[in-house]
């Protein structure tokens, strides 16, 4: 089409042909009655859905279900289940699920890495999307988890399984802004959390309102339960509706009557406990047949099957020479070293950044601030070869990847928290080695006791002292030349001493049988430190 010439002043061009006369009001009427339709239409296939899926709930049948698309679950989450490659539910899933779509409470004890995130997380969504819930409705559910990593990688999952949904949810965890989450609390439909922030809004924020609540989840429920976090959780319980729906998963499960009362369950359904168990009427007439107290609590202690496991015994002041030898001889694994204190997972990773063994050193203990926390559990996750200093912070519910092996450089507390130490390899099917490592007076009290109350074969291991290499004159030269690394060995010294003391079982932990001038040697320090 050819530009036309402009024109001079006053010798208009000719006019462009006028426009068919359209009427814009029709138009915006008719987008606005379609789509309203749409909406219509898209409640009416939703409430169908609901309607269908209710139906099923009471013909679900564990023992018959292969796969997640047999359940009857809500497509946006078939589809996200789908997406990330979640097919074939494990034991816990395939017996939980059902129960807990059908609105009963449930305790499920089982062996670490068999999917208990998911056995909870999928009756959250699919609860609150039965129900038709929205963002303005607010809390709907509420997920507790004893440790911050273990609640952060509940938010992970539930971010990718959840993905459709249009559910809000918040990670409500200390360490963080405490402003910027009290202003978006109340806009929150699934709140994950740890025990003393969640009571720390409870008592600080007017906003915050747990009055709409209809799920409650522990995760880690025994350590949730357990006498560290028992004052700060019936304070929190006393805020929450008593007619709701109850979920606890842990690999170390306990039944006592007193937390069933606490927590308000009703009738629960057990899952993985092997038997069948009582109601708690029952089992109360029961324990008063047997003239024992009602709280007597049973357990459930399993291990994954594909995890050997063996003990050491060697004096306390060859641990530092051991684990040396063993990192040096391990290069090429992914190995976890447990022990008892912050201040000794901070000095052990500090001393061994110094002597240089040759693979990636990581440290994870409560102390260090929540930021750094979450980069190095993601820094573990993602390297093959790496050798990671940690509390018993790690040792919770934590899905690390092809961990080779778990090394226990302090002898845990009991046999539960011995489970979630060990339990953090072999995960998901997976072939793991853990290695216990034990001082002469501990040996006795604690193998017996692992033999009895998990029909542990235990094998004992003797060290080649050929294959040992001592790095204390290193150490004692890196001591001298920084002061810092110094006072950190002898706050090393002195927090895995009153670990010790403190520990209630006195028949395993005698802080008398330790020769204390010889441990500070080992540490590189020429005097032992005052107590």
């Amino acid at each position: 089409m050819q530009k036309q010439k402009r024109k001079g002043p006053g010798r208009p061009g000719p006019r462009p042909p006028p426009k068919p006369a359209t009427n814009h009001k029709p138009n915006k009427q008719h987008n606005q009655k379609r789509a309203k339709e749409l909406s219509r239409s898209k409640l009416a296939a939703t409430e169908m859905e609901i309607q269908e899926l209710r139906a099923k709930y009471d013909e679900i049948d564990a023992n018959s279900i292969e796969r997640f698309a047999q359940f009857p679950l809500s497509q946006k989450t078939q589809k996200a289940l789908a997406e990330y490659k979640y097919t074939t539910p494990t034991e816990v899933q395939r017996q939980s699920i059902g129960h807990a779509l059908q609105g009963k409470d449930v305790l499920g004890a089982a062996i670490t890495g068999s999917g208990k995130t998911l056995a909870f997380l999928i009756p959250v969504l699919e609860h609150l999307y039965m129900n038709k819930w929205s963002r303005s409705d607010g809390v709907g559910a509420i997920i507790i988890s004893p440790t911050r990593e273990l609640a952060y990688q509940i938010f992970e999952t539930l971010k990718r399984i959840g993905k459709h949904h249009d559910f809000s949810a918040g990670l409500i965890i200390g360490g963080k802004n405490l402003k910027f989450e009290r202003t978006r609390m109340d806009q929150c439909n699934i709140l994950i959390c740890t025990p003393g922030r969640l009571l720390q809004h409870m008592d600080e924020n007017p906003l915050f309102n747990t009055t709409s609540m209809e799920m409650l989840v522990l995760d880690e429920a025994d350590r949730c339960l357990d006498m560290g976090f028992q004052k700060t959780l019936n304070s929190i319980i006393e805020n929450f509706p008593p007619d709701r729906q109850t979920l606890l998963f842990s690999a170390t499960q306990t039944n006592t009557l007193e937390d069933l009362a606490r927590l308000n369950l009703k009738d629960p359904v057990y899952v993985g406990y092997g038997a069948a168990k009582p109601t708690a009427a029952a089992a109360a007439a029961a324990a008063a047949a047997a003239d024992t107290k009602p709280g007597t609590s049973t357990a459930v202690l399993a291990l994954p099957e594909l995890l050997q496991q063996s003990y050491v015994v060697l004096p306390l002041e060859e641990k530092i020479t051991m684990l040396w030898s063993f990192i040096k001889n391990h290069l090429k694994q992914k190995i976890i070293v447990f022990v008892s204190s912050c201040k000794q997972a901070k000095y052990l990773y500090e001393i061994f950044c110094k002597l240089r063994p040759g693979v990636g050193l990581l440290a994870l203990y409560g102390s260090l601030h929540q930021d750094r926390r979450i980069a190095i559990y993601e820094d573990f996750l993602r390297k093959s070869h790496v050798v990671m200093f940690a509390t018993d912070v790690a040792s919770r519910g934590l899905d690390f990847p092809a961990v080779n092996w778990v090394l226990q450089l302090d002898c845990p507390e009991d046999v539960s928290q011995y489970i979630h130490r060990a339990g953090r390899s072999a995960r998901n099917k997976a072939r793991g080695e853990c290695l216990l490592v034990l001082t002469p007076s501990e040996e006795e009290h604690m193998i017996g006791t692992l033999r009895e109350q998990l029909h542990l074969d235990i094998r004992c291991v003797h060290i080649d002292p050929k294959k040992l290499f001592s790095p204390r004159v290193k150490i004692e030269a890196f001591l001298a030349q920084f002061p810092e690394l110094r006072a950190s060995a002898q706050r090393a010294f002195l927090a895995y001493l009153k670990s010790v003391f403190l520990m209630r079982n006195k028949r395993l932990f005698n802080v008398l049988s330790l020769d204390l001038d010889a441990y500070a040697q080992s540490l590189g320090l020429a005097v032992t430190p005052h107590l």
